[in-house]
């Protein structure tokens, strides 16, 4: 498990980075200045596009967890904010496994909030890049049983991966370690939706240095290629639901499914 504090000198608070403006736009604490300076930079829907990438997560990750998925790989965890993801799965099932991944060290200095399980499961975390899927892939084979079923989740994190590293190619590599009846839970910011916002946005974080490759449906829906999407198939984040409180009517420029490998 992750232990100890990370060096501050490692932490930039000079760059934004990607977790703390997202923390910043939930209305968290755990960011610095040039973070705030980003978000505050970026249209006003980006509020609400975060807390609907949270409140998709939150709805998906407990229907699989009422599905029996006991495991879960979360890749791009970032700042925790409650619930965090195994909060939610092990409500359902205690004994659920999580390992979190991400790649901002801050991260690592709430690590112990990560890592609160409850006694008949486990929370591990590991400081890593999805660039380097490997790396993520030989940590999680010491927690999760790679034998069974485990539930991959990418929310709002394979668009600050531009096309020139390959995010297509990162995810059917993680993806292909995972054995039938696993999961790929994702969501993505849309360019085709809202094309004006997004291109905002993107000059935005440009500007900080932060490279984004929002996508049309059509590239999106390519990170599904192979696999089964589970109803209602890929939506934007607001639309996915799979019981009720049915999530409010709104618009959002975030596509979202879940899919179930063969």
């Amino acid at each position: 498990m992750a232990t100890g504090t990370p060096d501050p000198r490692r932490i930039d608070t000079s760059t934004a980075h990607p977790a703390r403006v997202y923390d910043w736009l939930l209305g968290g604490k755990d960011n610095y200045p040039v973070d705030e300076a980003v978000g505050k930079r970026l249209p006003a829907e980006a509020h609400d596009a975060a807390r609907q990438n949270r409140e998709f997560m939150h709805r998906a990750a407990a229907w699989l967890a009422g599905q029996g998925i006991d495991q879960f790989l979360d890749i791009g965890t970032g700042i925790p904010t409650e619930p965090n993801l195994h909060q939610i799965v092990q409500e359902t099932v205690p004994s659920a496994r999580i390992v979190y991944t991400d790649n901002d060290p801050i991260v690592l200095r709430h690590a112990e909030a990560l890592l609160i399980s409850k006694p008949e499961g486990i929370t591990d975390y590991i400081e890593a890049d999805v660039r380097r899927p490997a790396e993520i892939l030989e940590h999680a084979r010491g927690v999760l049983d790679f034998e069974r079923p485990i539930a991959l989740s990418l929310i709002a994190l394979m668009h600050f991966i531009p096309d020139d590293h390959e995010p297509h190619g990162i995810v059917r590599e993680l993806l292909a370690a995972l054995p039938s009846d696993s999961y790929l839970v994702m969501s993505h910011a849309a360019s085709d939706i809202y094309p004006e916002l997004a291109a905002r946005a993107t000059a935005e974080y440009a500007k900080a240095g932060i490279h984004l490759g929002f996508r049309p449906r059509a590239e999106v829906a390519r990170f599904f290629d192979g696999l089964d999407l589970v109803d209602p198939g890929l939506v934007t984040a607001t639309e996915w639901f799979k019981a009720h409180p049915v999530p409010s009517s709104e618009g959002s420029g975030v596509y979202a499914g879940v899919a179930r490998i063969p």
